[in-house]
């Protein structure tokens, strides 16, 4: 058999090669996701709660003023979007439908995620790939110290609980934000904007937006662990992982975002 000449084994080299790559990531993904699953088994119960608490604090706590922030300001962008629409058809009443229905169930968890794998993912990843490069996971090892249970438990949980806390938070703050503006701005009565929000958003969009923000949380708490624990190659190596998790998170938040859409149709 005759060999394959250059021009075609260089495109298989390089498709072979991105196939083996993606292959290595989705499956690290998995086996992480079922080593932290395992340590949620009544028999492996042993997590250290002054860290939870010290994780939820710097996961949740000092992300409450950016997110209360960029959700005031995404309620006031949907009002006033919305409120291009509302008064050509003069349907004033429809405003708070409008603006909450779009918040509850879309813009404010998609943002929010973003917002917390950009801030919090990332910050993850750095960390735990300083400590990869710098031999500290390898030392828990040689301690007999389960690196999962010991440092990614308690972020996994913490990430997990304060995304939807900071969905919640966010989506009250991003209404105030918008029924601020549909008074100020467009003459909108904000007991009509709250009675049309209460009256044509339903119990579902709420949910909907909540169970988002779960899987946004899970999402990004597995993406950003593994690129920490996956990190290679010194200071270079945590900037490439940094990057890679960022990207990821995104792409998993949007992929989430429309098979969950795609689902309630």
């Amino acid at each position: 058999m005759h060999r394959l000449t250059t021009p075609i084994r260089g495109p298989l080299k390089a498709v072979g090669q991105s196939f083996l790559k993606w292959a290595n990531i989705i499956g690290g993904l998995l086996i992480l996701t079922w080593r932290i699953l395992v340590c949620f088994l009544p028999w492996k119960w042993d997590f250290d709660g002054p860290e939870i608490w010290r994780n939820m604090y710097r996961v949740g706590v000092q992300s409450f003023p950016i997110v209360v922030v960029t959700a005031v300001l995404v309620g006031a962008i949907m009002v006033i979007q919305s409120g291009l629409y509302i008064e050509q058809y003069q349907a004033h009443g429809l405003l708070g439908w409008g603006a909450g229905y779009a918040i509850l169930r879309e813009v404010g968890p998609i943002l929010i995620g973003l917002m917390f794998s950009g801030r919090v993912g990332a910050n993850n990843t750095a960390e735990l790939g300083t400590m990869k490069v710098t031999d500290q996971i390898d030392a828990l090892r040689a301690l007999a110290i389960d690196p999962v249970a010991y440092l990614v438990v308690p972020r996994f949980i913490a990430m997990l609980v304060m995304m939807f806390l900071l969905v919640v938070v966010g989506n009250f703050t991003a209404l105030v934000g918008g029924a601020v503006t549909s008074q100020y701005l467009l003459g909108v009565d904000m007991m009509l904007f709250y009675q049309s929000v209460v009256t044509y958003v339903l119990l579902d969009d709420l949910w909907h937006g909540l169970i988002k923000s779960v899987m946004f949380g899970f999402a990004i708490a597995i993406i950003s662990c593994y690129f920490g624990l996956a990190t290679r190659g010194g200071a270079v190596g945590v900037g490439r992982a940094v990057n890679a998790s960022v990207v990821g998170s995104a792409i998993a938040i949007f992929a989430i975002d429309y098979f969950m859409a795609f689902s309630a149709l």
